[in-house]
C-alpha cells in the first residue's frame, strides 16, 4: 500500500448507496474508486433485499393492482413528513417504476404477481410483492389508496439482500470501477479552499497471511451478528485485531469524494448522546455502522439533522393471528392499533412507554397462531417461535391473572380488554382502530401472554438502525456547510446523509433511498469531476 491513485470519484463505502453511486458515475464516464472497510454489501447484504416502489410497477400491473403517482404520494407524505422536501418527494414517486427498471438492467430480479391475504413483515417464498408499511392500517389507509409496494428481490429464504448486492457488485465492476476492501478511511483531504480532494486511508492486503482468517470471521458472524451480536461480539473483537495487525496507510485523489458508509447504530457513544432510549434495541447491520462516514463530513464542515430518529423493529406477524392480540404497557394501556407496521409500532412503544409492552392473547387467538405457522413462515421465522412457544410467552386462566405474571397494572388491563370487547360486540368497532378481520373478540382463557419489551430476550430482539446523517442539498446530494452553501467536492447517499426515511421507516424504503440518493449523487459528482477537468 502507500501508493497515490488518481480518479474522478471516490466512493465511501459499498453497499446499497455506494454501489448505485458507483455505477451512475461511471455509466458517466467518471473513473471511479470504491472503498470498503468489510468486502462490500454493508447491510444491504444483510438485509431482506425489499425495495419499496410504486406508482404503476411491472410488478404492480402483473398483480392487478393500480398505484398511482399521487397515491404513493399521498401515503409517502404521511411517513416521511419533514425528512425532506415535497419536491424531492414527489421527484423520488414519479422516478420510482424505473428505478425498478434501472435495478433490472444491473441484473437485479423481481417478480410481481399475487400478494398473501394475510399481514406479515416478511413474506414466505411464495410472495414477492406485499404490503411492506402501513398502506392498510389506521390512519395510513384515510390518506391514500392502498397498494403493495414492497417489492422482493427474487431469491430463496433470507437471501435477497445478498443476492441484489451481488448483481450490483457484478455491473459495477464490469463498468471498470476499481474495488478496495478491508480500507477504512480516516480523513478527507481539502485543499486551502475547503474542496475535498480524496482520502486517506488504512487498508489491510488481501495477500496477508491475516486476510483468510478476518474473511472466514466476517462471513460466519455476518448474519448472526444482525439478531444476536452478543453471542459473536469475541469474534469481531478477533477480526478487528487482525485487520489492525496487518493495515497500512495509503491515500487516493479526486476532485469528488461520495460518503455512503451507513449509519451508527454500532456507536454506542453517540447512540446514548442522540438516542439514550434506544440503546436497549438490537443493533441491525455491521460493525461498519458506526457514524465513520458521518463523522468524515462532520470534520469537513458539514451538520447532521435526524439524529435522533431510530427505528425499532417490533415485528408481531407472522404469523398473522398475533395480529389479532392485543399490545399494552405496565399501566395496561393499549399501546398501538397491532395492525400496524413493526417499526411504527416500535417506534410508540419505545417513545411512550419506555420500551416496555406485551402482547396478551386469549386461548381461541393463541390456537389459531399455531396452525398458521406452517403456511406463513420462513425457517428463520419459525426459530424464534420456537422459543415464543416454550420458554417465551406465560400463561394464565384470567386477565387478572396474566396481568399479575408480568407485572402489568391489573385494573389498566382489565380496562384496555373491556374497551376492546366492548367496540367489538356493539359494532362501532376496535377502538384502536385495528382492521376488522383481524378483530376477532377477547372472551375465553386461559389467556397467553409475549413479552415484546426492548430487553426481553436476546433470543426475541427489537433490532434497529440509524435514520439521522448529513444534510445534503436535494438536487445533487452534495454535503451542506455548516456555515451555508456546499462544502466542494463532497456528497453523502444512503443511512450517511437525511433522506426519504429519516422521519419514518417501512420495510423497502431505506434501500429505495439508498438507490435513489446514491443514483443522485453519483450523476452530479461525475458531472462536477467533468467539468473540472474540462471534458
Amino acid at each position: 500500500m502507500g501508493s497515490t491513485g488518481e480518479y474522478d470519484v471516490i466512493v465511501v463505502g459499498f453497499g446499497a448507496a455506494g454501489a448505485a453511486a458507483a455505477i451512475e458515475a461511471a455509466d458517466r464516464g467518471a473513473r471511479v474508486l470504491v472503498l470498503d472497510r468489510g468486502h462490500g454489501g454493508g447491510a444491504t447484504a444483510l438485509s431482506g433485499g425489499i425495495v419499496y416502489a410504486g406508482a404503476g410497477t411491472p410488478e404492480q400491473r402483473l398483480g392487478g393492482y393500480e398505484d398511482t403517482v399521487d397515491d404513493m404520494l399521498a401515503y409517502l407524505r404521511a411517513e416521511v413528513g419533514d425528512a425532506v422536501s415535497e419536491e424531492t418527494l414527489a421527484r423520488f414517486c414519479e422516478q420510482s417504476p424505473a428505478m425498478i427498471e434501472w435495478l433490472k438492467a444491473q441484473g437485479v430480479e423481481f417478480r410481481g404477481g399475487t400478494v398473501s391475504s394475510y399481514k406479515t413483515s416478511y413474506p414466505t417464498d411464495d410472495f414477492y410483492l406485499y404490503y411492506s408499511g402501513n398502506e392498510k392500517a389506521h390512519p395510513y389507509s384515510r390518506h391514500a389508496r392502498p397498494a403493495p409496494r414492497g417489492h422482493r428481490v427474487l431469491a430463496p429464504g433470507m437471501s435477497s439482500g445478498k443476492v441484489m448486492f451481488e448483481h450490483l457488485r457484478r455491473s459495477a465492476q464490469s463498468k471498470g470501477i476499481e474495488f478496495i476492501p478491508l480500507a477504512r478511511v480516516h480523513a478527507l483531504i481539502q485543499d486551502d479552499d475547503g474542496h475535498v480532494t480524496g482520502v486517506r486511508y488504512r487498508a489491510m492486503d488481501l495477500e496477508h497471511r491475516n486476510a483468510r482468517q478476518h474473511s472466514l470471521l466476517t462471513r460466519v458472524t455476518g448474519k448472526v451478528g444482525t439478531w444476536l451480536p452478543g453471542v459473536v461480539r469475541g469474534a469481531v473483537a478477533r477480526t478487528e485485531r487482525l485487520w489492525s495487525e496487518a493495515a497500512t496507510e495509503a491515500s487516493a485523489h479526486a476532485p469528488t469524494v461520495i460518503l455512503a458508509a451507513g449509519g451508527f447504530i454500532y456507536n454506542r457513544d453517540w447512540m446514548q448522546q442522540f438516542a439514550p432510549q434506544f440503546m436497549k434495541i438490537s443493533p441491525l447491520g455491521t460493525p461498519g455502522d458506526d457514524g465513520a462516514g458521518i463523522a468524515l463530513g462532520l470534520a469537513a464542515g458539514g451538520i447532521t439533522d435526524k439524529m435522533d430518529n431510530v427505528t425499532a423493529w417490533r415485528f408481531l406477524a407472522p404469523p398473522s393471528a398475533f395480529l389479532e392480540g392485543l399490545t399494552v404497557g405496565a399501566d395496561g394501556r393499549r399501546i398501538a392499533n397491532e395492525d400496524l407496521y413493526g417499526a411504527t409500532h416500535g417506534n410508540a412503544m419505545m417513545r411512550e412507554f419506555n420500551g416496555t409492552g406485551w402482547a396478551i392473547y386469549d386461548a381461541a387467538t393463541w390456537q389459531k397462531v399455531r396452525r398458521q405457522i406452517n403456511e406463513q413462515t420462513q425457517v428463520f421465522q419459525r426459530l424464534q417461535l420456537l422459543y415464543l412457544f416454550t420458554l417465551g410467552h406465560k400463561k394464565a386462566r384470567t386477565i387478572d391473572g396474566i396481568a399479575r405474571k408480568n407485572g402489568i397494572d391489573p385494573a389498566g388491563l382489565r380496562a384496555t380488554v373491556a374497551a376492546y370487547n366492548t367496540g367489538i360486540a356493539s359494532g362501532a368497532g376496535d377502538p384502536g382502530h385495528k382492521t376488522p378481520e383481524l378483530c376477532p373478540p377477547m372472551t375465553d382463557g386461559p389467556f397467553y401472554s409475549i413479552n415484546i419489551s426492548a430487553d426481553s430476550s436476546m433470543f426475541y430482539p427489537i433490532p434497529g438502525l440509524t435514520l439521522g446523517g448529513l444534510v445534503v442539498d436535494e438536487t445533487s446530494g452534495a454535503v451542506t456547510h455548516r456555515d451555508g452553501g456546499a462544502i466542494p467536492g463532497l456528497y453523502a447517499a444512503g443511512r450517511n446523509a437525511v433522506g426519504i426515511c429519516s422521519n419514518s421507516y417501512v420495510s423497502g424504503l431505506s434501500i429505495s433511498d439508498c438507490v435513489f440518493s446514491g443514483r443522485r449523487a453519483g450523476a452530479h459528482a461525475a458531472q462536477t469531476a467533468a467539468l473540472e477537468s474540462g471534458q
